[in-house]
């Protein structure tokens, strides 16, 4: 197992960074990767460690990404014989270059941990708090004057109202259980953070009043409308843990449409950009492939010489009717 391998592990797992990591199962010879190689794909499609290079490389690339968007493992061959098969969780590709061997890869990948802030350290915050950990969410608590003992086991603890320093995404879940402790500033914090969830817990006159004061604030209806208040699914729910089962439930319901691995702006600028192989099939990142030809005006790019050898013997076979 190769020091960029576990290096890279240890660290996109502490930034809690979505990636996934590749292992050669089976290996047929010559190809270069070896059964037990290993590497890891981060979001922007950077491979880390070893098992195997050329359209090997290429293809690993652009599956492991699809993994992490999707959050589907799967078994991809790469090799000189069969056909090209596309399903969920098997995908075979197969080469017309001139490498021989063939070489199998599981691809899995390992998604952030949930992620929820909570604001307030009044008994439903806390008892959300408990619950939260106990499912194995990444906890933030926001709270002026709490303490080390004032939650169990939160991963962050912000002891003032401040939500500046707090990194979310739309994956991330908001829940405000300030109950009557500023509860509109808390709200309004709240309302500029990336966020798949936000919830309130507030009864429904308590609702209209914060309400009446966001909107004198020139807070629009749409941003407002992000908020489930009264939060928590309707359970009937009376005791603080209740209410926590709740809002946790609501939490798993909503987010369980959300985008499972989005990339920020700035990383999608860096993300790889791949190009279908017209003779193989195989995704080739139009960054670093081995041949680029121009054919009636399109830019056509290669793994390998094998394919670009066969595309300039019969440029029209493979290009589709409307380019040709």
């Amino acid at each position: 197992m190769s020091d960029d391998y576990l290096n890279k592990l240890i660290e996109l797992s502490k930034r809690n960074e979505a990636f996934a990591s590749v292992t050669v199962v089976r290996r047929e010879e010559p190809s270069s990767g070896k059964a037990g190689d290993k590497a890891i794909v981060n979001q922007q499609g950077e491979l880390f460690g070893w098992i195997g290079g050329g359209c090997v490389k290429s293809i690993v690339c652009s599956e492991a990404m699809d993994a992490i968007n999707t959050g589907k493992p799967r078994l991809v061959k790469i090799g000189q014989e069969g056909t090209l098969i596309q399903q969920d969780d098997f995908k075979s590709y197969k080469m017309t270059c001139h490498s021989e061997g063939s070489v199998e890869v599981f691809i899995e990948p390992w998604l952030q941990s949930p992620h929820l802030i909570v604001i307030g350290k009044t008994a439903i915050a806390k008892a959300l708090v408990r619950l939260a950990k106990a499912a194995g969410y990444r906890v933030t608590a926001v709270a002026p004057e709490a303490g080390p003992q004032t939650f169990e086991k939160v991963d962050e603890l912000i002891t003032q109202l401040n939500l500046s320093g707090v990194q979310s995404s739309p994956r991330s879940s908001i829940l405000i259980a300030t109950q009557g402790e500023s509860d509109e500033t808390a709200l309004e914090m709240a309302l500029q953070k990336e966020a798949g969830y936000i919830g309130f817990v507030a009864s429904r006159k308590k609702k209209e009043a914060v309400w009446k004061f966001l909107k004198d604030q020139f807070i629009p209806d749409a941003q407002l409308e992000r908020v489930s208040c009264p939060a928590g699914l309707d359970i009937r729910a009376k005791s603080p843990e209740e209410v926590a089962i709740s809002i946790l439930a609501q939490i798993i319901q909503v987010q369980a449409n959300a985008p499972v691995s989005p990339l920020k702006p700035e990383q999608k600028k860096e993300e790889k950009q791949y190009y279908i192989n017209p003779v193989c099939g195989i995704p080739v990142d139009i960054h670093h492939p081995k041949h680029i030809l121009e054919y009636q005006g399109e830019k056509v790019y290669f793994c390998c010489d094998g394919c670009k050898v066969q595309f300039e013997k019969e440029p029209e076979k493979y290009l589709p009717k409307s380019i040709a």
